[in-house]
């Protein structure tokens, strides 16, 4: 019995020490970069097994999910994006406005201030709902995967585009709109 568990215990750290020196030798050669799409992918991953970012990257699917990015001239405020949200990482204010503001890239009609646009990069799942809702396309997932920071506020991406004092003026104008159509219901 022991010597059957001190051969198993050898052939096992031979088998071990070949796979180590096979990876030791392996590794003077830089591994080539192939496209994501060939058949065999996954079977010629031989050399060097860590990229050296930044100099070297890997080729990036089509279809990957990275860093969301939103057209906020084509965003109409409708919400549905953080509703999606199942983390809650996307923050909407809107202000309404009087009349229409004007359109979006697709023709849809503008009614709503997007006081704020953020979206919590570190609360982020890359699930990609956010961009299945949304009616305008605005909101899409980029190929960028390497916004690092420090902190944890810097992944805080705020899109709008909008000051304190515009801020300020759009709720005014919609309070004295308010205010105008209740003067006038009751005359």
């Amino acid at each position: 019995m022991i010597f059957k568990t001190a051969s198993h215990a050898f052939r096992t750290a031979i088998k071990g020490l070949s796979l180590t020196v096979k990876h030791l030798f392996g590794a003077r050669r830089s591994r080539q970069e192939l496209n994501i799409k060939n058949d065999n992918y996954f079977d010629h991953q031989e050399g060097i097994v860590t990229v050296q970012y930044p100099a070297e990257k890997m080729p990036i699917p089509e279809v990957a999910r990275y860093q969301l990015q939103v057209d906020i001239d084509d965003c109409i405020v409708c919400d549905l994006c953080a509703k999606a949200c199942p983390v809650d990482c996307i923050e909407i204010e809107a202000i309404k406005s009087p009349e229409a503001i004007g359109k979006t890239s697709d023709g849809s009609v503008k009614r709503l201030y997007p006081a704020k646009f953020n979206i919590d990069m570190a609360k982020c799942m890359y699930c990609g709902l956010c961009t299945v809702v949304c009616p305008t396309e605005c909101i899409v997932m980029t190929n960028e995967y390497d916004r690092s920071s420090q902190k944890l506020t810097d992944l805080i991406y705020g899109f709008s585009d909008m000051t304190d004092e515009q801020v300020a003026q759009r709720k005014a104008e919609w309070t004295q709109f308010q205010a105008e159509k209740e003067a006038a219901k009751q005359k």
